[in-house]
């Protein structure tokens, strides 16, 4: 009874974790929504900064821009996810036939997107259409100044996507949305002379995290519960061992559901600086670094935790024997309540980020640029998560782990690690006014093998990205491109600790354990921009 009891009071412990590490979205959904040059260069643009998204690829490359600019961009964007739960031969838990698992060999599908609605939360798009991702910002530079000033509203960082009730990639979860959206960025490149040029900008950016997530736990534990109801035949309505102990009060297994839960938390100012520098000693190689700081935040929010009337009744029944309230007394055992709520405050960082890169002339009609980017992922190494009041879920967690959890508070460990992504472009001059696009971004996954899972179905991927821009007049400029990305992974039963283990001492959620798991992400976009002398 003591390690039920811990395993059950940790279900609910971890589907909170599960809910909120939607951070590991991070690595896929950087840069997807910003720029049409850059994702027509995979985004190989930092010693070719285009135009007033300079403030954001390298601060250094607003003082290319004269005069004044006007630039609006729209980016169509269309996501598909597909997940695959196969159960291996000889598929069971605790010697229960893993038939009787409704997931296993089962399809999840969505091609829906969600956004974070500051102040609101969690929105579905329109079913199966592309979500639009608006930019815009604009640069002054008086007549003879070496200064130029601007300021672009955008989203470095946005993902999500909503399931149907009945998915089964539901638990884990049903829906989700992480996005960081920066609506003020005062910046100012300055011209040093010919050759070099340099940039500093201050970010303010809201981040908003949020997920809707069905909870079940198909563990060894609770295995062991349903066969003892089956053996006191608590489908006749009888307690054999009452008023000792009663395990009657609801219908609780491992493929049962337990409850549902939904999270939401935000920050409206989240502070960050970029500075940037460029080099062009000669008209066909041109050198540019910059680097964006990190930001911490603490995202203020609430959840909620509504149970099913079988886990609740399972636990008032249990709490209703004499065992079950010397137990409830010594373990503090969960009570049965329906429902939990409260207010969250978690304690999370934005990831600071270096690019370096160059652009050679090759020939007169093809440049080709190359970048190298970092990003401190490994900085993410745990989430830090603070309740407003004691919960039921949160009593016996901390006997387990008492380093990481507390009556009102919990660190869930990420383990992210640090890559470098490496993006290539080309550029070919076809006239004075038109130029072809296409380039690829290598990215390698940040996430371990050990800690992947349905909320971030992708490890390493490449970002394809074909455009062109066009010198519509004296003034004005127009890009356009295509990016696509694509995804493929496989998670073999007990292949990772956030998804499919099914040995006695898991302590994280994992709504597939025993399955095997493969998923599929495939993003595409097609964006557009104008930009313009006012």
């Amino acid at each position: 009874m003591k390690k039920t009891t811990y395993k059950f009071r940790k279900i609910g412990l971890a589907a909170v974790c599960a809910c909120i590490s939607s951070g590991t979205f991070a690595q896929m959904t950087q840069n997807l929504a910003i720029d049409s040059k850059a994702l027509a260069l995979g985004n190989a643009v930092t010693a070719d900064p285009p135009g007033i998204k300079s403030i954001h690829y390298n601060p250094a490359g607003l003082a290319k821009l004269k005069g004044r600019q006007f630039e609006l961009g729209l980016l169509n964007a269309y996501m598909d996810i597909d997940a695959e739960f196969i159960a291996p031969p000889g598929y069971n838990i605790f010697g229960i036939d893993g038939s009787k698992d409704p997931v296993a060999n089962s399809h999840s599908h969505t091609n829906t997107l969600a956004l974070y609605i500051p102040g609101i939360g969690l929105q579905k798009m329109p079913f199966g259409g592309p979500a639009l991702a608006p930019s815009m910002g604009f640069s002054i530079n008086l007549p003879g100044s070496k200064f130029t000033f601007g300021n672009a509203v955008y989203m470095p960082m946005v993902a999500g996507f909503w399931r149907s009730q009945s998915d089964p990639g539901r638990y884990q979860p049903k829906a989700a949305a992480l996005q960081r959206f920066t609506y003020l960025s005062p910046t100012v490149g300055y011209e040093i002379n010919d050759q070099w040029s340099v940039g500093f900008g201050v970010h303010l950016s809201h981040f908003g995290i949020a997920a809707d997530q069905f909870m079940r736990a198909p563990n060894m534990l609770l295995g062991v519960t349903e066969v003892l109801q089956e053996a006191f035949n608590c489908e006749s309505g009888n307690e054999p061992l009452a008023p000792f102990i009663a395990l009657c009060g609801g219908n609780v297994g491992p493929w049962d559901d337990i409850g549902a839960m939904s999270l939401k938390a935000e920050e409206s100012i989240s502070p960050t600086y970029a500075v940037g520098v460029l080099w062009e000693p000669t008209d066909w190689f041109s050198w540019g670094a910059s680097y964006t700081s990190d930001a911490d935040m603490k995202l203020k929010g609430t959840f909620e935790l509504n149970y099913t009337d079988d886990w609740s009744g399972f636990w008032q029944g249990v709490n209703g024997s004499i065992m079950g309230a010397i137990g409830a007394a010594i373990l503090s055992l969960p009570s049965g309540v329906p429902r939990e709520t409260g207010n969250i405050t978690i304690n999370h960082n934005y990831p600071q980020h270096f690019q370096t890169g160059i652009s050679v002339k090759v020939h007169p009609m093809l440049t080709i640029n190359t970048d190298l980017g970092w990003t401190d992922f490994k900085n993410w190494d745990a989430l830090h998560i603070q309740f407003d009041r004691k919960l039921e879920f949160l009593g016996a967690a901390k006997i387990l782990s008492p380093d990481n959890v507390t009556d009102t508070s919990l660190s869930l460990p990420m383990g992210m690690t640090d890559e470098w992504n490496v993006g290539i472009g080309a550029e070919l001059h076809v006239s004075s006014r038109l130029d072809l696009r296409a380039g690829v971004e290598f990215r390698d996954s940040v996430i371990p093998d050990n800690q992947r899972n349905l909320m971030a179905p992708f490890g390493g991927a490449n970002l394809y990205g074909v455009g062109l821009g066009y010198q519509w007049s004296k003034d004005t400029v127009i890009d356009a491109n295509i990016s696509y990305v694509q995804s493929v992974e496989y998670i073999p039963a007990n292949g990772s600790c956030n998804i499919n283990c099914d040995n006695l001492t898991n302590l994280i959620y994992n709504p597939y354990a025993g399955l095997d798991v493969k998923t599929s992400l495939r993003f595409a976009a097609v964006g557009v921009s104008f930009r313009t002398a006012f």
